[in-house]
């Protein structure tokens, strides 16, 4: 597993499993996961959209977000090439988890989670985990036109594609939070540690980021 490097106070628990760990589609997988946590996960219906989902006020359902300020519930998203990104305020009172491929970055869900958690921005924390790396992730022109307002998280590589810096997007719309780290990782370069959809067509499997308050 993954410990995120981030400023999180201490009462807030994160990890990240890894390929070794197995493949989270796998009912035993995901029981071995449950073994190591205060409460079942959160699994959510991923949709690559902007909704999240208040854990205290309602179950997991279709979002690709989700926040809870109730101690040891696990917020949790899959990703498998798509960016997963977590939250939390410096109290530690309030965690969020939120799964952006480009559609979901590009519909606000970041945004949408910040504004989710009810916390003054400055006060927020976030951590960007592993996810397809600018040098290898290569989209056409409907990426290009989703995020025209970021021309230099673009490199053009032939006709029609470029490369594309989804953690270079990411800390731009979280300018502003106090502190945003990770974004050092590549899913589809690093095969020993992780899954890629584009590399082995995992689309519906992958590592897995949570949060939570112990």
């Amino acid at each position: 597993m993954i410990q995120p490097d981030w400023a999180a106070p201490a009462l807030v628990r994160a990890l990240v499993t890894t390929r070794d760990f197995g493949d989270l589609a796998d009912e035993d997988v995901r029981r071995k996961l449950r073994a190591l946590l205060p409460s079942e996960p959160a699994w959510l219906k991923q949709v690559h959209g902007k909704r999240v989902i208040d854990l205290d006020a309602r179950p997991p359902g279709e979002a690709d977000a989700s926040v809870t300020r109730k101690p040891g519930t696990v917020a949790v998203v899959k990703a498998a090439d798509c960016m997963p990104v977590l939250f939390t305020d410096v109290d530690g009172t309030t965690v969020a988890a939120a799964h952006a491929g480009w559609r979901g970055l590009a519909s606000g869900v970041l945004e949408e989670t910040v504004k989710a958690m009810a916390v003054p921005p400055q006060k927020v924390i976030a951590w960007l985990g592993p996810a397809i790396g600018p040098r290898v992730y290569e989209v056409g022109e409907d990426v290009r036109a989703a995020f025209s307002s970021y021309p230099n998280a673009f490199v053009p590589t032939r006709p029609g594609h470029w490369l594309f810096d989804l953690y270079a997007v990411a800390r731009e719309k979280l300018r502003g939070l106090k502190a945003v780290s990770g974004g050092g990782f590549c899913t589809h370069s690093d095969s020993t540690r992780f899954f890629s959809y584009r590399r082995s067509q995992y689309c519906a499997h992958g590592s897995i980021d949570l949060a939570l308050v112990a």
